[in-house]
């Protein structure tokens, strides 16, 4: 019994002299290491937005120049603020008026005394730009009043119109229209035809306005041509002067006897001079158009061309028409309201 109790009492001693040491152990090694904490990711930084330039400086509106002053007596050159491009022929430009009130109208006419209260006979002379010889002695021989119509064929007509200009004489457009022996009588390959669409009328129309610049109304002369069978189609002619009106454009119809052009400002003709082109009836001509001017006031002549025979006679007639109780003007002076414009002003008089 005893060994028993001796036995179970080494047994005790034993297990509390390995728990004790096993302590020291641990106290020697250490507490237990920790397992790593697992933290969240910062997120990479975001790069920086790049630099936005500013925007850039819109370029300056270039300022249209105006036309530099003319001398007295010549008539205004060109204004690049009355032309604006054209789409449909590259690098050419067309009249316009601008809501300021200014037209090529009032800008290209050339200078006349509106008081003068003589009556008045103008004379439109056709052909310009075909003949160069006979052109140019129109241009220096003939009193700046006398007006000129330039043909669109005309192979570059700058230092006609220059010159034209500088002796006071105002421009007018050629428009070749239809004449009335079409196809025998041909006003060219960019004529206005009745028998072409309206879009290609349209065309043609823009093609010849782009000729050149500078001009004060367009007429439907061309040289000996005057179009009549194009100026019998009223849709037709109706597009085309609704066109000239709205570029602020005047237009004069050729057809002696013809009613006022409807729709825009301009006048027709009262006596063609040189048909035939023979001295004495020319002179015949000159002096049917004073008698008109005595009758009604005001008389406008036309000639073709600028043939040798019809300059010498013009150029005499004129000399002597302050004599005969008249003034020289140029056609734009002649110029009147389109019929609706004139009843409606003469409604509204008080």
């Amino acid at each position: 019994m005893a060994t028993g109790w001796r036995g179970l009492a080494w047994f005790w001693a034993a297990v509390l002299v390995l728990a004790g040491g096993g302590a020291a152990v641990l106290q020697g090694l250490g507490p237990l290491p920790l397992p790593p904490v697992q933290t969240a990711a910062a997120p990479p930084a975001s790069p920086l937005p790049p630099a936005v330039p500013p925007p850039a400086a819109a370029p300056p509106v270039a300022a249209v120049a105006p036309p530099p002053p003319h001398p007295p007596g010549t008539v205004a050159p060109p204004d690049p603020a009355l032309l604006e491009p054209s789409t449909t022929f590259p690098g050419g430009l067309l009249p316009r008026a601008v809501p300021d009130g200014a037209s090529p109208a009032r800008a290209y006419a050339a200078p006349f005394d509106a008081a003068d209260p003589h009556p008045r006979v103008a004379i439109l002379l056709g052909g310009i730009g075909m003949d160069e010889g006979g052109s140019e002695e129109a241009i220096h021989t003939l009193p700046g009043a006398v007006s000129l119509a330039v043909s669109p064929y005309a192979y570059r007509p700058e230092r006609l119109l220059d010159a034209a200009r500088a002796a006071g004489h105002e421009i007018w457009l050629a428009l070749p229209l239809e004449p009335a022996r079409y196809p025998i009588d041909d006003a060219g390959n960019h004529a206005l035809l009745t028998g072409s669409i309206p879009a290609l009328n349209h065309q043609r129309l823009e093609w010849a306005l782009t000729r050149f610049t500078g001009y004060v109304g367009a007429t439907g002369a061309l040289g000996g041509l005057r179009g009549e069978r194009f100026a019998a189609a009223h849709e037709l002619m109706e597009m085309l002067l609704r066109e000239l009106a709205g570029r602020g454009l005047l237009y004069i119809d050729p057809r002696p006897g013809a009613p006022r052009p409807p729709l825009v400002a301009g006048r027709g003709v009262d006596v063609v001079i040189d048909e035939p082109p023979v001295r004495s009836e020319i002179d015949a001509s000159l002096a049917r158009l004073e008698q008109i001017a005595h009758d009604r006031g005001t008389a406008l002549g036309l000639a073709g061309a600028p043939r040798p025979v019809t300059l010498d006679r013009l150029g005499a007639w004129a000399t002597a028409l302050a004599a005969h109780g008249l003034v020289l003007a140029p056609a734009s002076a002649l110029a009147e309201p389109p019929p609706q414009h004139a009843a409606a002003e003469e409604t509204h008089r008080p």
